[in-house]
């Protein structure tokens, strides 16, 4: 798949056909938004911020697939057949997954060099936060990292595993893509929604602490912009990979953020099974 450079035209965007459906955004607030992943003390609340729902039209994707740039949209979606039987094997995951997923950042991004460091499986069916760490999509528009945590993460993460030219490393330039797909049937409920970065401000993201119980990490909310351009791809399959660009060290107009949430989708069965979905969480080296 190689990164288009042709600028998507507003007619035919427009064209596209979508649903409406609510997308939940941060309310503007004076003090800095902290969520919590686990049960707070008794007395503090689980999160601080309000979110508000906003009806948006969320476009379909999949005609326009071509045209899409992880440097310019800020996602991208291409076809990959992986060999995993069972996403929620554990070594399975870690030694055949993760493997295919290397590669195929490197062909997809031009990367010299993939650092695959976290991964979160989500269904809401099987979630039970006090008993294992599958966890239910999040319906709520954010982004994974900061223009100050991806550095910060970076900087663990390889120091975790021996790095030795850590602050070379990261004064080249380097991106934190995620890599999203199903694992099990074909998602009809809480799908996907990722906003094209080109239209979202600095101003409309609002850095928050999520807080681990041996850590504090720092994420984007994101306040309501009416410029906000919304996409998905219906019917995602597990032999498809979406890619979401959630930090890039470059500042020279490529695309850093692409925010993104799960949504009720309004066309989705009434009995529909509930979304069963993995994203890996890789640091992307390119070539100096």
């Amino acid at each position: 798949m190689s990164l288009n450079t042709q600028v998507l035209d507003k007619p035919i965007v427009e064209e596209l056909p979508y649903v409406e459906a609510n997308l939940h955004y941060l309310l503007p607030m004076a003090e800095k938004p902290v969520n919590y992943t686990y049960e707070p003390p008794a007395g503090i609340p689980r999160q601080n911020g309000i979110y508000q729902p906003q009806s948006l039209p969320i476009r379909n994707a999949r005609s326009i697939v071509e045209n899409l740039s992880l440097d310019r949209e800020g996602f991208a979606l291409t076809e990959h057949r992986t060999k995993v039987r069972n996403f929620y094997d554990e070594d399975e995951l870690r030694n055949v997954y993760y493997l295919e997923a290397e590669q195929l950042l490197k062909e997809v991004t031009g990367a010299t060099q993939v650092v695959i460091f976290d991964h979160t499986l989500r269904n809401a069916q099987e979630s039970k936060p006090s008993e294992n760490s599958i966890k239910e999509p999040v319906k709520r528009v954010h982004n994974d990292f900061t223009a100050k945590s991806g550095y910060a993460r970076a900087r663990k993460e390889l120091e975790a595993r021996g790095v030795e030219n850590i602050e070379e490393l990261l004064q080249q330039r380097f991106a934190i893509i995620n890599i999203w797909r199903a694992i099990a049937d074909t998602i009809q409920e809480s799908p996907l929604a990722v906003c094209d970065a080109q239209s979202i401000a600095p101003t409309d993201l609002v850095a928050g602490d999520l807080v681990y119980r041996n850590r504090i990490g720092e994420t984007y909310a994101v306040t309501y912009n009416p410029e906000h351009k919304w996409y998905y791809f219906p019917q995602m399959q597990r032999d498809e990979a979406l890619f979401i660009k959630c930090f890039d060290s470059a500042e020279d107009g490529i695309a850093r953020f692409a925010a993104h949430t799960a949504f009720a989708d309004p066309t989705s069965p009434t009995d529909a099974p509930p979304r069963q979905s993995i994203e890996l969480r890789t640091f992307v080296f390119y070539p100096v």
